[in-house]
């Protein structure tokens, strides 16, 4: 049995307590994004666009997708068209009829800042959400609405920040119907006490700790993530970019239905790499019933060729405490892969050096 007190000192700058404290982060988002408008008034905004382009890069881009993936599938927001876009620049359908945001937790991110730069010369509806750096100096010199979120994380650890505080641009905007802003509510009672309680049990080296059991089947292997492409994408995504960068560790990811058009038919070569990898069922309650099916029978399909299957299922009653459910407990499994295979999970040293690169050119 592993000694996870031992394994805790590997983690230099104790991301064990941001883990740990991310429920204050929700709450604390919550609170910076009521105070959008000033007094919180919803539809001060008065911004008339059903087009939302979110800008941004890595940890920054997928409170974008997260919120992307649950408008698309609550009354009431359904009526947006949500993209993100991690690139230099940014396509000609975004026009003065879109409204931009642009997410940078450094505020230094030079894809976005290139993008946003682009952005203000299509569109007079923009927002900027970071804690500051040359995002946030432009967005001041161009008279643009800046959120300022506390500086201080990792960007991939400041999730709750990059989310709500989009969540709640929908909502003191007035870009959600009452119907979508009631479910949203509701929603968010639920996922504070579920992560709450789930902080107690991912915080507990000792027993009955979810995350530490799939982590400990991790080792040594390749995690191969599934979900539906509808719900669960955004999370599937956020699994594989923690488990990359917290723990080093190679891992893929694709989506039903698609991948049982092509992917499912390449697990037989090289056979040793599909042995040493371990498949990730995200599945939801709320599933396509044909999706559901298809799971079912990659199980039947694919459980010789493969180290092991992994379901995981949220139990919330509402989609929004469903996907956080699942990426918090993506996120501690890939902080515990990180202490397992000996490495700290904060730094990320070849992006530092890719970055000490590109400024050198």
């Amino acid at each position: 049995m592993n000694n996870y007190k031992e394994l805790l000192k590997i983690d230099s700058q104790n991301m064990f307590d941001v883990l740990k404290n991310f429920p204050k982060q929700i709450n604390d988002a919550i609170r910076i994004g009521k105070n959008i408008m000033g007094n919180g008034e919803r539809g001060m905004g008065d911004v008339n666009c059903d087009k939302i382009a979110v800008i941004g890069m890595g940890g920054s881009a997928i409170g974008g997708d997260l919120l992307k993936s649950y408008s698309e599938f609550t009354k009431g927001a359904g009526h947006l068209s949500i993209n993100v876009y991690r690139k230099y620049n940014i396509p000609n359908t975004i026009d003065e009829n879109t409204f931009v945001i642009a997410s940078s937790y450094s505020g230094g991110t030079e894809e976005t800042i290139q993008s946003f730069k682009e952005a203000i010369t299509r569109t007079k509806n923009i927002i900027i959400i970071t804690s500051g750096g040359e995002l946030g100096k432009l967005g001041e010199e161009n008279k643009i609405p800046v959120i300022k979120i506390p500086s201080g994380y990792m960007p991939r650890c400041a999730i709750g920040y990059s989310f709500f505080v989009m969540l709640y641009v929908m909502l003191e905007y007035g870009f959600f119907k009452p119907e979508a802003i009631e479910e949203t509510e509701k929603a968010i009672n639920e996922l504070i006490e579920m992560i709450n309680s789930k902080s107690e049990i991912y915080s507990n080296v000792n027993n009955g700790n979810t995350a530490i059991e799939i982590a400990e089947k991790l080792v040594g292997k390749i995690p191969i993530i599934y979900s539906s492409i509808e719900r669960m994408e955004s999370v599937n995504l956020r699994w594989r970019c923690q488990i990359q960068e917290n723990a080093k560790n190679l891992a893929f990811g694709n989506y039903l239905p698609e991948m049982n058009h092509n992917e499912i038919n390449a697990f037989s070569f090289p056979a040793s790499l599909a042995k040493h990898s371990v498949i990730i069922m995200l599945r939801d309650i709320e599933d396509n019933s044909r999706i559901k099916m298809r799971f079912d029978a990659l199980k039947e399909l694919l459980n010789d060729k493969v180290e092991g299957i992994i379901e995981v299922n949220g139990e919330g009653k509402y989609l929004l405490t469903r996907m956080f459910e699942m990426i918090y407990l993506g996120d501690w499994l890939s902080y515990y892969l990180a202490l397992l295979n000996g490495i700290d999970p904060t730094p990320i040293p070849l992006i530092t050096k890719l970055k000490n690169i590109l400024s050198d050119k």
